[in-house]
């Protein structure tokens, strides 16, 4: 069991669930805040996507991003943030013609994927490691723009958290660290019950962590009601912590959450397993990070 946990708290996400819960945050100032009120109460890192404030759809907006993290630098709230690198991988295809995107397709290049990385160098981004049938939609992450994007974080020097959505994306992940497009200590993510991806259950969590690198760092997350049963199930095996309402909105059945409330839970869980966030501080050294006020 893992006594000294590092919490993240993915604070929005990109899915339509502004619709369906007014506590998710959507300009700028509101992921901000919503990021410091997690970390004020036990994140360790705050996984950040931005939005369109207008209409809260998906954004990839590089000046939506610089302001978020501008305000959570500026605030006297210590955090880890970890930035957003796989949007613009949605395909829809097209009725008319199933060779072509139809509506919703959003479609970026490794360059564009990694702009706001470049620019404000988190001191982690995801890599998302492969395409998945992502509900109705296929999320489109190939192996040549993975290599290109691996290398792009690698030369920023920001530490690439590896998502793994299903088990041939572990596969694929290792491939990246044998070719040395991945350095230090690989940091892995299982993204768990998402359709149709790996399946968010203890057998699919001991499976993918023994196939991990023995020097890997790995985290895991479940959505909707499974959210804190995988929390649970990953300190258990040794693993790290993801919460929030970019994947799941409800605190209780029928009770909608803040990202504060569900990192409080997921704190309270671990002070009855006996563990503890880590402070980011406490991470930064665990996983070779550098503090970006040193960049």
């Amino acid at each position: 069991m893992n006594r000294n946990v590092i919490l993240t708290c993915a604070v929005t996400g990109a899915g339509e669930t502004t619709k369906k819960s007014s506590h998710v945050p959507v300009t700028p100032k509101e992921i901000a805040e919503s990021a410091i009120e997690a970390a004020k109460v036990g994140a360790t890192i705050a996984h950040i996507h931005v939005r369109d404030p207008k209409t809260g759809g998906i954004s990839h907006d590089p000046a939506l991003f610089r302001e978020v993290v501008q305000r959570v630098r500026e605030s006297e709230t210590d955090v880890i943030l970890n930035i957003t690198a796989g949007g613009g991988g949605d395909w829809f295809p097209s009725k008319e013609d199933p060779t072509a995107g139809g509506t919703g397709t959003d479609i970026q290049t490794p360059e564009e994927r990694h702009e706001p990385v470049a620019e404000l160098l988190p001191e982690i981004c995801t890599l998302d490691c492969g395409s998945v049938n992502f509900g109705d939609q296929l999320y489109i992450s190939t192996t040549t723009w993975l290599r290109e994007q691996a290398r792009l974080i690698q030369q920023s020097g920001v530490k690439p958290e590896l998502e793994c959505f299903d088990t041939g994306h572990l596969r694929f992940a290792k491939q990246l660290i044998n070719e040395g497009l991945i350095d230090g200590d690989p940091m892995f993510q299982f993204c768990l019950g998402i359709p149709w991806g790996a399946e968010a259950d203890a057998e699919t969590m001991l499976y993918m962590r023994d196939k991990l690198p023995s020097n890997a760092h790995w985290s895991a997350f479940g959505i909707g009601r499974m959210q804190m049963p995988m929390a649970t199930q990953s300190m258990l095996l040794g693993g790290n912590v993801r919460v929030g309402l970019e994947d799941n909105l409800y605190l209780d059945k029928g009770v909608l959450a803040t990202n504060a409330q569900l990192v409080e839970r997921a704190v309270t869980i671990m002070d009855g397993l006996g563990a503890k966030p880590m402070t980011p501080a406490e991470a930064r050294k665990h996983l070779g990070l550098r503090n970006p006020q040193e960049r």
